[in-house]
This record gives C-alpha cells, sequence and structure tokens, in this order.
C-alpha cells in the first residue's frame, strides 16, 4: 500500500475514499507518484481494516461515492483485490479501478467483470512508438484489448488522457483516439488531465532524471481546442 486518501473528488464519481497501491510495471514519463513504481516496499493493511474504513466513511459517500483503487497499478494486486471489492459490494458501496490496462489475466477479469462498477482507464498514446517512449514499455494493445473485454461485458467506462503539449495533444492523435473508441457504448466520459510537473521533486528525491524538466503546461486554449476534437466522439468531456 502507498497511501489512502479519505475524501478524494477526482477519482471517480462523488466523494471516495482512494487507495493507492504499491507497485507499477510502467515508468510513465509524468508520473506522479514515482514513489510509488516499486513492487517492494509500501504499508500492508488487512483487507477487513480498509473495508471498515470504508464503512466507516460510507456517510459521505452520498449516493454517487465510494471506493475507488489506484496506484502505483492496482492490477497487479487483483487476486487481493476480488476480495475487497466483493466485500464493498456486500456494503452496498460503489467501486471504482483506475488503471493503465497492463495486466488482462484470469484475475483481472474477475475482478473487472464481477466486482468493478467503474473502471477509470488511463489511455497513454495513440502510436506504438509515442507509447513506448512515454511508458518505457512496448505493446500498447494489451490496454485497447483491457478496453475492449470491459465494452463487451457492458460495464461502465471512464478515459482518461494525459494532454501534453506537443507529445500528446497533437490533433491527429485525439482524432485517433476518438476514432477508436468512438462505437464504445460503455464510455461514459473521458476526462482530459493537463499535464503538470508536481512530481518533479519526488524524482529528484528518487535520484532520477525528469526527461520532460522541459515540456510546458497547457494553456487554456489548447486545453480547449482539445475538448472540441473529443466532443466530437464521446458523450462528455471533461478537463480535470
Amino acid at each position: 500500500m502507498h497511501s489512502i486518501e479519505s475524501f478524494g473528488t477526482h477519482d471517480g464519481p462523488g466523494v471516495r475514499m482512494v487507495v493507492f497501491l504499491q507497485g507499477c510495471k510502467l515508468k510513465c514519463l509524468y508520473c506522479h507518484n514515482p514513489d510509488a513504481l516499486a513492487t517492494s516496499g509500501g504499508k500492508e493493511y488487512e483487507i477487513e481494516e480498509l473495508v471498515k474504513m470504508a464503512i466507516n466513511l460510507k456517510p459521505f459517500f452520498g449516493k454517487k461515492g465510494g471506493v475507488t483503487v489506484s496506484g502505483g497499478e492496482p492490477l497487479l494486486q487483483a487476486k487481493a483485490l476480488i476480495q475487497f471489492f466483493k466485500s464493498l459490494k456486500e456494503e452496498g458501496i460503489h467501486t471504482n479501478l483506475d488503471t493503465n490496462g497492463r495486466i488482462l489475466n484470469h484475475f483481472s477479469k474477475e475482478l473487472l467483470d464481477d466486482y468493478a462498477d467503474l473502471i477509470m482507464l488511463d489511455i497513454k498514446h495513440m502510436t506504438d512508438e509515442g507509447y513506448e517512449t512515454l511508458t518505457g514499455k512496448s505493446n500498447k494493445q494489451i490496454a485497447f484489448d483491457l478496453a475492449e473485454h470491459r465494452e463487451l461485458s457492458g460495464k461502465k467506462m471512464w478515459l482518461r488522457y494525459v494532454l501534453i503539449p506537443e507529445i500528446t495533444s497533437k490533433p491527429e492523435l485525439l482524432h485517433a483516439l476518438g476514432e477508436h473508441f468512438k462505437d464504445y457504448n460503455t464510455i461514459e466520459k473521458i476526462e482530459i488531465q493537463p499535464y503538470h510537473k508536481l512530481g518533479i521533486h519526488k524524482w529528484e528525491a528518487l535520484g532520477w532524471n525528469y526527461e520532460l524538466k522541459d515540456a510546458r503546461e497547457n494553456t487554456k486554449d489548447e486545453l480547449a481546442t482539445a475538448a472540441a476534437i473529443l466532443q466530437n466522439y464521446f458523450k462528455e468531456v471533461r478537463i480535470n
């Protein structure tokens, strides 16, 4: 476990308890939690303890809120999350998974199909070369396979897309993103995540080189242009 946020408002619908798990196989150039990448370390919690925390916070969730598991990459611990989400659903608590979609195996499929009310899927890049440059890993197709699996299940999904000027903000990439997903019925919205440099100090503390230090943040016009393009393809576009 990396950390827990009791009153998250940007990690799914409503007010949410957000559980950030330790460990991720990607190393995205813009990662704002690089200290969560290592698969070792972190604090261990019993599932019952986390469920009890969620039950105590339930009065604050209202009709829309619930629990979001993020990371790191939560699907690395899909087997344990099955029991966690199952217990939450038994308590009438909404479950959400914030994932990069890199793991599609028996446990992750069971978690997605039976226990995740919502998933938020992070789309990194629309080209193989761009994906590898941004994440350090090849085979972006796994995330798209996971999206297709979710679509076939008929269960709700949001997309997330980090908008980096001159890197992921190019109109042709945004149109490609829209064209790929335009016929999906399960996608409720896409969230544009403006690029920021809030995690640089964490990279420096780890002794790592932050390769995007020369990248700039988005202008209001750039965000508006990206949103206008994506509105041609998605029911709802939100700038976070």
